[in-house]
């Protein structure tokens, strides 16, 4: 398959580190001779003669046709994120929320059925519960920690199911390989939500998912400068979201794919660094008077830690924390936390800290949010690449209901 700059094939090679793959996974798409990499600021690349003209405007993701349809930068972007995958395609859009409504939309007609998880990031239940059904499209959520609810929702129309793991906020774990057997025994396809764990720590599609997204602003950037997506699979499977994503022109300016490829080099250098910090913060705040929950997957406490242990090789830097003292409690903390911001986004080299039931009430009803389990108690901290003995010690000290002055 030609490389492009909206999708892009996956290079063979015989599994080097993540590292080196980060680095030179784009190498055979670089333009010129250049260690870093031009930005293609342009709307419109030109052609030479009517021949080459008509053939770039209908090739699939050409990148020398015009932006919408796919742009060197988008190329790089690409090509990365499916090595780091073990994908054989991947598919730059302009946001996370991007990537899934396209996919959602090319793949999925009037009359048929979306299965989807009740622990699961507001934007992804938004479009269950409120624009699939606008367009006739059934929706059913599951809990997750269940493979047999998936069976059981299943229906002679049921075209896809959406899962995410660890999913947000809650960090519950979806036994991916278990429901992807599921789909494609009964005709379905299965797309994950993979921003949390990144490709670092899980990838999907070794499991048997058929597509894999990212929010590309979180981890995959990791600098808190970018809103972007990312969109990787079979190129065959890429093809139809490709024909949606003209139309919806959800395209990722070549600005952002630069600044995104930037952050994919480091991005096995941060995340070892999310790894080490959301754990040790998981295991100090376990067993604080204020806290009467800590949801991570790398603590053995989770119902949940031996499935999240076969399926991933870190946890992630997310983690859930559960307040006694209900909404008030967990607005204090937020209050009282010198080092993470309060910040709706999550990924970057900042810890990032936030009240999830409130941050939903702009995507979902109140009755809505209630469905998905989220306590309105819970704080989602996110935890950035600062040193590890700062952020316990701050999050120690927020926790303190009667805290010392400081």
């Amino acid at each position: 398959m030609s490389s492009s700059s909206s999708l892009s094939s996956s290079p063979s090679s015989s599994e080097p580190g993540s590292s080196t793959r980060a680095v030179h996974a784009d190498r055979a798409v670089r333009p010129g001779r250049a260690l870093a990499p031009p930005i293609y600021q342009t709307a419109a690349f030109a052609a030479p003669d009517a021949d080459t003209f008509a053939r770039a405007a209908v090739e699939p993701r050409g990148q020398d046709f015009y932006t919408r349809f796919g742009n060197p930068n988008h190329a790089q972007v690409a090509a990365v994120v499916a090595e780091l995958e073990g994908t054989e395609a991947a598919l730059v859009t302009a946001s996370g929320m991007a990537a899934l409504t396209t996919t959602v939309l090319a793949l999925v007609s009037a009359g048929d059925h979306v299965i989807g998880q009740r622990s699961t990031y507001g934007g992804t239940a938004s479009v269950l519960l409120n624009l699939l059904p606008r367009l006739g499209v059934s929706t059913t959520l599951v809990d997750q920690e269940d493979p047999g609810a998936f069976e059981r929702a299943l229906t002679p129309r049921t075209r896809l199911i959406l899962l995410e793991s660890p999913s947000n906020p809650l960090l519950r774990i979806t036994d991916l390989r278990a429901v992807a057997a599921l789909a494609r025994a009964h005709g379905a396809l299965t797309v994950a939500d993979n921003t949390f764990a990144t490709p670092l720590n899980q990838r999907p599609a070794e499991y048997g998912v058929d597509l894999v997204w990212h929010s590309a602003t979180k981890y995959l950037n990791g600098h808190s400068d970018v809103s972007a997506g990312v969109l990787a699979g079979p190129a065959a499977l890429l093809d139809r979201v490709w024909d949606t994503a003209l139309l919806t022109g959800a395209v990722l300016g070549p600005l952002d794919a630069w600044l995104l490829l930037r952050g994919l080099r480091t991005l096995p250098l941060r995340v070892a660094r999310h790894n080490a910090n959301g754990l040790a913060l998981a295991e100090a705040l376990t067993d604080h008077p204020a806290v009467t929950r800590v949801h991570y997957p790398g603590l053995p406490s989770h119902p949940q830690h031996a499935l999240a242990a076969a399926q991933m090789t870190g946890f992630g830097g997310v983690l859930g924390i559960e307040f006694a003292g209900g909404f008030e409690a967990a607005d204090a903390f937020l209050g009282r936390l010198r080092h993470p911001r309060r910040s709706a986004s999550l990924g970057g080299v900042e810890s990032l800290a936030v009240h999830p039931a409130s941050m939903w009430r702009g995507m979902l009803g109140d009755d809505q949010i209630a469905g998905s389990g989220v306590p309105a108690g819970l704080v989602r901290l996110a935890a950035g690449t600062e040193d590890t003995a700062d952020l316990v010690a701050d999050a120690l000290a927020a926790a303190d209901p009667d805290p010392p002055q400081r």
